[in-house]
């Protein structure tokens, strides 16, 4: 076992992933270097409290023959990798072992280095490379008929236990509806303010939809179009757009996360380079430009410039008030707030911007939960964990519920109907009104 130092205080370095080099799939170098970094975890056992990446490590070790990670047998290391959704937290806000330390503990990367030398051997499950392909069902069923179809028996229990059985989604999770017209539908017939020169904070705007935005809940990017035009903030939506790729990056299918980014990145370099601040209203495909598609093609100079343009909603309306160009003419108060900060706005490192925008809105107190809800993406919703996800989740689901909130709000929209889910399991739970952020906003304005 790895002798406990102390760990690096200077800020997190990240490396970036030489993918491509056959070395990374050379599965006897990735098991080495799991061991390596499982010692130290289990040494330190910061993170138990994290997901359920490291109590199943941790059980592995102290059940073994051993009692170290020499005990655990190698293909158990997969148990590990399973319950990773990639989220980050532990390299961003608990490890301090991470690099510029010398012993440069990426957990991870390197569970997504496992997961993408898995999906290179076996090619992944077919039910898990339908469900990570959120564009293409987005499209299919966003067909008008097909839309009330498919929400109908989305609904009913028969094809709930079908799709358990084909899919692995847990019968019992909540899953999205389709909208019966996608959001870059509604914003074609749109107007925006004309642009306007010298302002400080990018005077302009392109909003790149996001799947689920444009095919679920297309209300949210309505909000944001409401907000910036009462704002006289110009923008434009994004001329053509593909996924972002996180669902393929969580997969480990690394190949159509390229795919997805020779599709979006040559659009949105012509956003970047004519100054457009480039905005996602969901915090996932955010962090997908701004940090994971940069580690990923490090050598691309367009990738990085799209990275450098990309800004979180909350991120930019706060910037555009310390330049004082934000209007807070706000008309509606919203009463009593629990508002959940979600693991990939987190690790944006940008501070708390949704939650300082909501304290300058008269009459309206905040109570800011800052922990994982388990949702994870598609992880959350499968038969293998959505228990766990709630297991998770049940802090928050407590934490959101204090001093009976008006209403419940996650920048990240999954999370926040997965915290709903849970805060209606006990019995007689009253479940506050869930509205995202924008939503929030918007309504403050009387818009």
């Amino acid at each position: 076992m790895a002798s406990i130092r102390e760990g690096s205080l200077e800020a997190p370095t990240r490396h970036a992933l030489d993918w491509k080099d056959e070395a990374f799939y050379d599965e006897a170098a990735l098991q080495a270097e799991m061991e390596r970094i499982f010692d130290i975890c289990h040494g330190c056992r910061r993170c138990v409290n994290l997901c359920g990446a490291f109590p199943t490590l941790f059980d592995l070790v102290d059940e073994g023959p051993t009692g170290e990670v020499d005990g655990v047998p190698k293909e158990k290391y997969a148990d590990v990798v399973d319950q990773c959704y990639l989220c980050d937290m532990c390299y961003m806000t608990k490890c301090p072992y991470v690099p510029p330390h010398e012993w440069n503990v990426d957990f991870p990367h390197t569970m997504l280095r496992a997961k993408a030398v898995a999906f290179r051997k076996t090619g992944g499950k077919w039910r898990d490379r339908i469900l990570s392909s959120t564009d293409g069902l987005g499209k299919f069923a966003g067909i008008p008929i097909v839309t009330q179809t498919v929400n109908a028996l989305n609904r009913t229990a028969v094809v709930r236990e079908a799709m358990q059985g084909a899919l692995g989604v847990d019968k019992n999770a909540w899953v999205p509806d389709y909208a019966t017209r996608k959001f870059r539908s509604i914003a074609r017939d749109d107007t925006a303010p004309a642009v306007r020169d010298g302002e400080r904070t990018p005077g302009k705007v392109a909003i790149f939809s996001t799947c689920y935005v444009n095919y679920n809940e297309p209300g949210i990017g309505e909000d944001l179009l409401k907000i910036l035009r009462h704002n006289e903030i110009p923008y434009e939506i994004v001329e053509k757009e593909a996924c972002c790729g996180m669902p393929k990056f969580e997969l480990g299918d690394l190949a159509s996360v390229e795919k997805h980014k020779d599709k979006n990145i040559p659009v949105l370099q012509r956003y970047a380079e004519a100054g457009y601040a480039i905005l996602s209203a969901i915090p996932s495909c955010t962090l997908m430009f701004k940090q994971e598609l940069p580690l990923l093609f490090a050598g691309d100079a367009a990738v990085r410039q799209v990275g450098a343009s990309m800004w979180d909603p909350f991120e930019y309306l706060m910037a555009r008030h310390r330049d004082g160009l934000l209007k807070t003419d706000f008309k509606q108060p919203l009463g009593k707030v629990s508002y959940h900060i979600p693991c990939h706005g987190r690790v944006q490192n940008i501070g708390r911007k949704t939650e300082e925008m909501l304290k300058l809105l008269p009459e309206t107190t905040v109570n800011t939960v800052e922990r994982c809800s388990g949702h994870a993406g598609t992880w959350g919703v499968k038969k293998a964990y959505h228990a766990t996800a709630m297991k998770i989740g049940r802090p928050v689901f407590k934490a959101m519920a204090k001093d009976e909130p008006d209403f419940i709000s996650s920048d990240c929209q999954l999370a926040g109907h997965h915290i709903e889910q849970g805060m209606g399991q006990a019995e007689g739970a009253r479940v506050p009104e869930l509205a995202h952020p924008l939503t929030l906003l918007r309504r403050a304005y009387g818009i």
